[in-house]
Order: structure tokens, then sequence, then C-alpha cells
């Protein structure tokens, strides 16, 4: 079975459209791709069709929903499942400022029992996997021991496999410093992934060559690029020879731009 992991898209807000992921599709077949996160009254209260419709080529493809109710995320997941999406992910890790005064996103990793109601009412409603993406921690909550225990709580409640971006969340900074400050922590998502050799570990962060991507593979499940997917598609035009073993063909931006004319037609 093909470990689509390995090589993930990052959900990114106002970035991974279904527009996009149609394009990335043109450079790597294998690759899991994810929507931007919708919080899950938009899905509930707004155009669900809309928002969730996408192309059939972009499987596989997951849903990242954002939130902190139990019913309505488990509600937004039932509808994503409908629409068949191979993934549903919550997002435990955006630390922007609408995130903190809505309390969900990076702040349900300093409220384990909330989080744990959303993840059991959520995992009783669907089939389709569950997935978590997270930062190594927030604010005060940080350490070794914290994100072991936080690990282990969460997976308690099946959660087999985690996203984490190796940069603590300050909520302090704005989003786009929260991307840059404090340093990152490999090292720490590598500790976790010897701690729990049984749970599928992806890391996300600072990540932007293929043999960076490389290294990671030999200590974790799989790797997560964000803008770099973004504003050097391009550079990810081998992932499936080099990550996924597959016969490589090579595109050039003029063959992929023709390919997306009768997309675009429609």
């Amino acid at each position: 079975m093909v470990n689509h992991h390995k090589f993930c898209i990052a959900p990114m807000m106002k970035k991974t459209d279904k527009h996009f992921r149609f394009m990335a599709r043109q450079f790597t077949k294998k690759s899991m791709l994810y929507t931007e996160m919708i919080h899950s009254n938009a899905i509930l209260k707004g155009d669900a069709d809309k928002l969730l419709k996408y192309h059939s080529s972009e499987h596989p493809v997951g849903l990242q929903l954002g939130g902190s109710d139990p019913q309505s995320l488990a509600q937004a997941a039932i509808i994503g499942e409908e629409h068949g999406y191979d993934e549903i992910n919550l997002n435990v890790g955006c630390p922007s400022k609408k995130v903190k005064s809505g309390n969900f996103g990076v702040f349900l990793m300093k409220n384990i029992e909330l989080l744990s109601s959303c993840i059991n009412e959520v995992k009783k409603n669907i089939e389709t996997p569950f997935t978590i993406k997270c930062r190594i921690g927030v604010d005060d909550f940080e350490g070794d021991k914290y994100l072991e225990n936080f690990l282990s709580a969460v997976s308690d409640y099946g959660v087999t496999t985690f996203i984490i971006h190796a940069r603590k969340a300050i909520s302090g900074l704005d989003t786009k410093r929260n991307r840059s400050i404090p340093p990152l922590n490999y090292e720490l998502v590598y500790k976790m992934k010897e701690r729990f050799p049984e749970l599928k570990i992806i890391i996300n962060g600072g990540i932007k060559t293929t043999q960076e991507i490389k290294n990671h593979l030999d200590k974790v499940d799989g790797v997560m690029i964000g803008r770099s997917a973004f504003k050097h598609p391009l550079r990810w035009s081998e992932i499936d020879q080099k990550i996924y073993g597959e016969k490589y063909i090579k595109k050039k931006a003029s063959s992929i731009i023709f390919s997306l004319i009768p997309y675009i037609e429609n």
C-alpha cells in the first residue's frame, strides 16, 4: 500500500484551494493534498457543496476542519465524508488571532479535555481516517514531556496519524512571525517517533528541498511542505520519482500550463 503521507502539501489559507490542488496534481500524482482550513460552521451554515467540491483527479485529498464544538465538528466531518474526502484532518496548529478568539486551532493544545471530546465525537460518526495537525507546543505548554503526554492522550482516542509542525506557537506573535519564531526543533519530533513507533508521524516546518525530505524520512513516516510548494511548484515535479519510485517524465512549465487550459475552460 502506498504511503501517500511520505510527501504532503500543507493546508494553507488562501493558497490550497481546489484550483491550486488541480495544478499540483499535474506534477505529483502520489502525494497527499489538503484543503484550506474550513471552519465547521462555514460548512454547516454556508454553501457546503461550493466549499467542498473538488476535481476527481485530486485524490488522495484530505479535508482540514477548524473548530472546537464537538457536535459541529462531527456534523461537518460527516458532510466531508459524504463528499468523498480520503481523510478528515483537525487543525490543532494554527495560531492566528481569529483562531485564538474562537478557542480552536493551536489553542486546543492547551485544553486536552475539549480536544478529546471533539475527537471522540467526530470519530464515532465517521469511518474516514481522522488525523491531527498540531505544533510541538504553544506558549508555556512545551517540552518533551508535554508533547509526549499530548500524543499519548490523543492517541488513546484512536488517532494514529499526527502531522507535527516542529515549531512552538506563541500567541503574542502574529501568524507570519509564528512561521519563523522560535527556531524549529526537528529533534523533538524525531524523539516522538521513537517514543511512539506505532504512530504515523509526519514532520512539517521549513522544509525546502528533496534532499531534506529524504533526510527526514530516515527518522519519521512523512514530510509536509507548505509555502515552497506554492512559490516553487516545479521544484517538486520529481517527487513521484525520488520519493515514491515512479518513472520520471520531465515536465516543463509550458506543458503544465497547457494541460490546465481544458480545466480553465470548464
